[in-house]
């Protein structure tokens, strides 16, 4: 088994708050290998008839425990969910509980309790780069390519059909399932024309005259791709700014492997690898607890790829750079001549050593991304 320390952490820091941990994440993200490491625990799997008949009682069941901790792996799957999430947590508060599923749980359409106050959400996203040492990973371009869900990721050789059978699955256990998708063909069109653009401003119309679908749909199953963590929508970033994108948000895939796959790559270029890079650090962020990620972008196109705002008016910009040589700063300098309040981090691949560079007015520090999470952190 892989040791996985950073989210046994986030999941332990939850429980000190509240006594029930949602984990999500996308089919495949490695969450039951996960959750049965966590030691002393009751594990059931809601996908069995023998575990759920278990459930038929849950004051009982929960009453005849004798371990800290219970598992529901695939909760959804029971025929009310909330209610036994609910007793648990309201008559058992003594009692630690983690319940998986692919969805947010507001999302999941048997949840009439979504258990305000009693729960914390974690995101478990493809393995990030600063995981891939445990995963026997050493080439960066590899996970690029084949993306980090675990099975594709430590297969012995690339193995194509996983990711076509992945999104068969999908649809039929997550989309079909929980949200009563019927337009098959058109939704997995859909799905495959946001991987292709994955990084670029979301085309709704695009999207639909494509898909073959109104854009009430496309804006309809857009939220069911964030509710199951297959596509991130980050929002402009704008203090009021004259000139800034306000209103047009960027679409993200949620894996770099899929994005490939849905561009037809089965090799990486080197021009591919920067737009890639970009994903795996958007994944960091967001497995990093900052209360929004954005990206600014003007009329004139200068764009820097990630915004996070801080306390006291200050906001920290984030570039992503394949090659640190390659970095251009007009674009950072004309957001902070609107903002000069933050960090300028530039996060490149080959960077092992933070260290410092000035170019002219701007402090530019250069980090690994496995100090990036350490960097937002600090307020």
């Amino acid at each position: 088994m892989i040791d996985r320390p950073f989210w046994k952490s986030r999941l332990q820091r939850a429980w000190a708050q509240v006594p029930l941990v949602w984990l999500a994440g996308v089919r495949r993200a490695g969450k039951t290998v996960l959750a049965r490491e966590l030691g002393d625990a009751e594990f059931l799997n809601c996908d069995l008839p023998s575990d759920v008949a278990r459930l038929a009682d849950p004051e009982a069941f929960f009453r005849s425990l004798k371990k800290p901790l219970v598992i529901l792996d695939e909760v959804h799957q029971l025929a009310d969910p909330s209610r036994v999430l609910k007793i648990a947590t309201d008559t058992f508060p003594h009692l630690r509980v983690l319940a998986t599923g692919s969805s947010t749980l507001a999302a999941t359409r048997k949840f009439r309790d979504t258990l305000t106050g009693r729960k914390r959400s974690v995101v478990l996203p493809p393995v990030l780069a600063e995981e891939l040492p445990a995963f026997g990973v050493k080439d960066l371009q590899d996970r690029l390519l084949r993306g980090g869900l675990p099975p594709a990721l430590l297969s012995p050789e690339p193995n194509w059909e996983f990711y076509a059978e992945w999104l068969d699955s999908y649809f039929a256990r997550d989309v079909q399932e929980m949200f009563r998708v019927e337009k098959r063909a058109a939704f997995l069109r859909m799905v495959e024309l946001v991987l292709r653009q994955s990084g670029g401003l979301m085309q709704v119309t695009s999207l639909a005259k494509h898909a073959g679908v109104s854009r009430p749909t496309v804006m309809s199953w857009m939220e069911v791709l964030q509710a199951t963590h297959v596509a991130h929508v980050l929002r402009p970033f704008s203090g009021g700014g004259r000139r800034e994108l306000i209103a047009r948000p960027k679409v993200y895939g949620f894996d770099t492997g899929f994005v490939c796959h849905a561009r037809g790559w089965d090799r990486l270029r080197p021009e591919d690898c920067g737009m890639l890079w970009e994903h795996l650090v958007l994944d960091t962020l967001l497995a990093t607890p900052v209360q929004k990620v954005h990206f600014w972008r003007d009329e004139a196109c200068r764009e820097v790829d990630f915004v996070v705002p801080k306390s006291g008016g200050r906001v920290d910009a984030i570039e992503c750079k394949w090659n640190p040589e390659a970095f251009e700063p007009n674009a950072l300098r004309t957001f902070r001549g609107a903002y000069p309040m933050g960090r300028n981090l530039i996060l490149c691949p080959h960077v092992t050593t933070a260290y410092e560079h000035n170019k002219g007015d701007l402090k530019l520090e250069f980090l690994p991304i496995t100090e990036l999470r350490a960097a937002m952190a600090v307020q």
